[in-house]
């Protein structure tokens, strides 16, 4: 009973999908204490000092070096552990999920602004990166802010220094990562599709040229550094899939939008920002291989737009029918997906949604290792098990290594020509392996590492094999058949 006077007050329309994406976050966060290779680069850069981490960015990962600091300042406040490395993700998509859900509500209504923003937590790449130790979420959850303020703008609340604010976010987002400069260009379609003024126009300009100039240094910086992507594929039709489902399922929402030039909708939004940065990265790999969705993960927040439209739409279409049902349209289409996604979504929160485990082995090596015994990374980024469980490496000797990973400002560290190593290997008597599962290999490419795999074929034999988590330890004992001397002679 409300007394009279007193005004009842409505939570804000952000809270609930903020709060949803909290709890999709904390589910299943530790992933029964697992952590892939790319969070064990988080981890082992966070836990250097300041100093040592500038030297590790002179080398390599400069695209990461704000996250890196970042991350730094949180272990040593809370410790480093599987919870400390995470958090931030989720808080960063809860931000986003929140800015998603007031973009929709301004421009299509509540329901469409929930919809979406409780869709957002949902799709499974949100889902990955939700509990991921990496610089995504939160990119996500920057590229979403200044897309609320970019809305907020166009409608006609330009006072303040809003465009200050819009572009130094934009500038921030590109300092964790600058592929997110392509949130610009997404931005520049809205501004077009929405007949935004000259004044409007002029002014987003002058934000946009001093985020990428601010951004420019690290840049070009980290272009020196692009061995680092080498990695990645060329375009196949079967990465093309990917780009073309979503896009395809965003062009269907704009339509259900009712997209019209000329005015700002859900669709004038979201399908820039959904296909702009696909479309642009593709086309960046056609020339030289960079296309990973988790590059472009904070397009996600424009399908999600799109879906919460298409949710609103279909709230509108019921209310003069069956009004009592309306209401719980996004309700019902939230638990609907939920369950549809439930096997996905378990999947996601297993050690096994990630190529490796890097702790998973390191814990059968207090049962493997004897005194005396060497350790040998094949390939040498392999070395990331040791660095982030050193305890259970204790005593083993790294016989390739000349420079540890912290002194040559690498992740992996220096490792002896091959002709050092052979004769190292060829010293040891028993010899542990950390290499990759053999369903999870690359070809062995290195001089190093064929003359790791050269010894322990030809002089050693395998007596102890553990395989876990695309992880695997493999025990080696010298062969007895000619003394050590003779076989580093005879090489």
């Amino acid at each position: 009973m409300c007394l009279p006077g007193r005004v009842r007050r409505r939570p804000p329309v952000w809270l609930l999908p903020v709060l949803w994406t909290v709890a999709l976050g904390l589910w299943g966060l530790p992933r029964q204490r697992s952590v892939w290779r790319d969070e064990a680069a988080t981890w082992m850069a966070a836990q250097r000092s300041v100093p040592e981490i500038w030297h590790l960015l002179e080398r390599v990962d400069a695209v990461h070096g704000l996250y890196y600091l970042l991350m730094h300042a949180l272990f040593g406040c809370f410790g480093a552990s599987t919870t400390t490395l995470r958090l931030p993700s989720v808080l960063g998509m809860a931000v986003a999920a929140g800015c998603v859900t007031c973009v929709g509500h301004r421009l299509a209504g509540a329901p469409a602004g929930v919809g979406a923003g409780l869709a957002f937590g949902l799709l499974p790449a949100v889902q990955f990166s939700l509990q991921d130790g990496r610089p995504y979420a939160l990119v996500a959850a920057g590229t979403a802010i200044s897309t609320l303020l970019l809305v907020t703008l166009l409608r006609g609340d330009g006072r303040g220094g809003r465009w200050a604010v819009y572009g130094s976010t934009v500038l921030v987002c590109a300092l964790l990562n600058w592929l997110s400069l392509l949130v610009l260009p997404a931005h520049l379609v809205t501004l077009v599709w929405a007949r935004a003024g000259r004044a409007a126009g002029a002014r987003w300009a002058a934000a946009a040229v001093a985020a990428v100039l601010g951004a420019l240094p690290l840049v070009l910086f980290s272009r020196t550094q692009s061995h680092q992507v080498a990695w990645i594929p060329p375009l196949t039709w079967h990465t093309l899939i990917g780009p073309a489902v979503l896009l395809t399922l965003g062009a269907l929402g704009a339509l259900l939008d009712r997209p019209r030039a000329g005015r700002l909708s859900v669709a004038a939004v979201g399908l820039p920002l959904l296909a702009v940065p696909q479309l642009a990265l593709l086309g960046v790999s056609l020339v030289h291989p960079l296309f990973l969705e988790r590059y472009v993960l904070f397009g996600m927040a424009g399908l999600a737009l799109l879906i919460g439209a298409t949710l609103g739409a279909a709230d509108r279409a019921l209310r003069p029918r069956l009004p009592r049902a309306a209401p719980w349209t996004v309700p019902v289409a939230t638990v609907l997906a939920l369950l549809a996604l439930l096997p996905q979504s378990l999947a996601q929160r297993s050690p096994a949604s990630r190529v490796d485990d890097v702790l998973a082995v390191a814990g059968h090596m207090r049962s493997l290792k004897r005194a005396g015994d060497a350790v040998v990374f094949l390939p040498a980024d392999r070395r990331d098990t040791a660095q982030v469980s050193p305890a259970e490496f204790a005593g083993l000797r790294d016989v390739a290594l000349v420079r540890d990973p912290v002194e040559s400002g690498t992740l992996r560290g220096e490792e002896a020509g091959p002709a050092r190593i052979r004769a190292a290997m060829l010293a040891q008597r028993r010899i542990l392996l950390v290499t990759d599962a053999p369903e999870a290999a690359p070809p062995v490419s290195s001089a190093r590492d064929r003359a790791k795999a050269e010894v322990l074929r030809r002089h050693f034999t395998q007596v102890a094999d553990r395989c876990v988590r695309g992880r695997r330890v493999t025990v080696y004992e010298r062969r007895h058949d000619t003394p050590p001397h003779h076989r580093q002679n005879r090489l």
